[in-house]
């Protein structure tokens, strides 16, 4: 009891640290973008025809690195850009917390594409979008072949969470605030 009592203060702790620099870290314009195209790259070589789904998309947010640690209690940070048909519309970040059995730190990547007008309307009408309130994303699974069948997509806004190793399977992005920012 007393090891889970020292890791809980450790993690507040350290998270009040973070928290007392007044300028949070974050990355620049050019960097957010090169990272978002090299994350981009990565998603079309592991999706046979994700390229064909990216093209009917109206917009695609691509977050390259998303950090989230936790001991009992958890958060989770990223930066991310919104591209409209292929050009720089906003940078984004994502945020969220978790409560429940958690130990560690993870970094993956998540793209989420809003394949109608109307559902990226409603995610650029709002100053912090939280998924599953705001709008649900649908968590696409990509088979063995790394296809997916683009005829049956009919959701408004799907998404694809992946690390390097792969992609990852039974991933919700439910409770995240997604809200824009300007880089440094």
């Amino acid at each position: 009891m007393r090891l889970v009592t020292a890791l809980v203060f450790a993690f507040f702790a350290f998270a009040a640290a973070v928290q007392l620099n007044s300028e949070p870290a974050r990355a620049n314009a050019a960097q957010i973008d090169a990272d978002a195209r090299a994350t981009l790259d990565r998603f079309f070589q592991r999706v046979v025809n994700g390229r064909e789904l990216a093209n009917k998309a109206e917009a695609i947010l691509i977050f390259p690195s998303i950090v989230k640690a936790g001991i009992g209690i958890g958060g989770e940070y990223g930066e991310g850009v919104l591209h409209v048909r292929g050009r720089t519309s906003g940078y984004y970040n994502i945020i969220g917390a978790s409560i429940g059995f958690q130990l560690g730190v993870q970094t993956r990547s998540v793209i989420i594409m809003f394949m109608t007008p109307a559902a990226l309307a409603g995610f650029q009408a709002r100053a912090g979008w939280e998924v599953g309130v705001d709008g649900s994303v649908a968590l696409i699974n990509v088979g063995a072949s790394g296809r997916v069948n683009t005829d049956n997509i009919l959701d408004p806004i799907i998404g694809f969470v992946f690390n390097n190793k792969g992609l990852m399977y039974n991933l919700t992005l439910e409770g995240t605030k997604i809200s824009r920012f300007n880089p440094n």
